[in-house]
């Protein structure tokens, strides 16, 4: 079967069997085709919350992300097309490591990034995004009227965020980063501008301190995507500092533009774990009714955690009303 056929089957299991497909920007762009809804990890948990009226989730991406779409929707049923595609990222930081700073610094809030375990959030005090990083840490500081904050677990992250916000940031763990966005160096994303050197050069605060102060725009995933979307009439040329399906899913939106990737090594291996014949699969099964089958690719957070965890994202929610 080819990949047209296997697309229009999938199209027409889910529109028979009452199920909304999610993908993240960074899946391949065959699985992007056949979602009804793309965007980054956080827009599309509140996309299954808001929009979604479906029962069936089937959610391309990594774990953590289904995770914070079930707790935003304990009534729904979120599906995988792949358990195993966690995120290296999210796995830096557990719940002990949390308490462990909790212990260290108990004057202090905690402040986790959304790609984190729903367990590390049930420990935190506010969650953020990459877009919203800075303004949550100066909501918190105020709010707990202290000086310095808690942040886990990416160090790019927290680096940028104590930058732009001129708030202390103590890291957990640590160590923390993304291999994806922390491996790019500047003479990669010099070098292709050197090539192209009427680009505009987009990337992804969860890049080195160098490769973002090099940048013409620091950005989230939705945020390089809107930048382009703005700017496109503007400008032909983009280098895009970030996994390659967003370049991908660029280029199909915008033909008439040139996009360039700084480094082959920007691949999320998890992200790509996910395939179309997995997700034909779980709508199969749906569609002959053994949804007692789909236990293997559900992802539901216990309630007690999901209570838990949710305090964090609706206090994040809050502040950036």
């Amino acid at each position: 079967m080819s990949i047209k056929e296997l697309q229009k089957n999938i199209v027409r299991l889910k529109e028979n069997n009452d199920v909304t497909i999610l993908a993240h920007y960074y899946q391949d762009i065959e699985i992007q085709e056949i979602a009804d809804y793309l965007g980054d990890s956080l827009g599309l948990s509140q996309i299954a919350n808001r929009k979604t009226k479906t029962k069936y989730i089937i959610f391309a991406g990594v774990l953590f992300m289904a995770e914070t779409a079930s707790i935003l929707n304990q009534d729904k049923h979120i599906l995988v097309p792949e358990k195993e595609a966690c995120c290296p990222l999210a796995n830096f930081l557990n719940p002990n490591i949390v308490k462990e700073f909790r212990r260290a610094y108990p004057e202090l809030p905690v402040v986790t990034y959304v790609n984190t375990t729903a367990a590390v959030k049930a420990e935190s005090d506010v969650c953020c995004t990459s877009s919203n990083s800075v303004y949550i840490v100066k909501r918190i500081k105020e709010e707990f009227n202290v000086n310095e904050v808690l942040f886990g677990p990416d160090n790019n992250l927290a680096e940028y965020a104590e930058e732009k916000s001129g708030v202390k940031i103590i890291k957990i763990p640590g160590d923390g980063h993304c291999y994806v966005h922390s491996h790019l160096t500047l003479d990669k994303v010099k070098f292709t501008h050197n090539a192209h050197p009427n680009s505009k050069v987009l990337v992804h605060p969860e890049c080195i301190q160098e490769v973002r102060d090099y940048a013409d725009f620091i950005g989230s995933t939705a945020g390089m995507y809107n930048y382009v979307k703005k700017n496109y009439k503007n400008y032909k040329d983009f280098i895009i500092g970030t996994e390659k399906g967003l370049l991908d899913r660029l280029a199909a939106d915008f033909p008439n533009n040139k996009f360039y990737l700084p480094s082959q090594n920007l691949i999320c291996k998890d992200m790509k774990k996910n395939k179309l014949q997995t997700i034909e699969k779980i709508l199969k099964l749906l569609d002959k009714n053994k949804s007692k089958k789909l236990v293997e690719y559900e992802v539901k957070v216990p309630e007690e955690i999901a209570q838990r965890a949710l305090n964090p994202i609706n206090k994040m929610l809050q502040y950036s009303k």
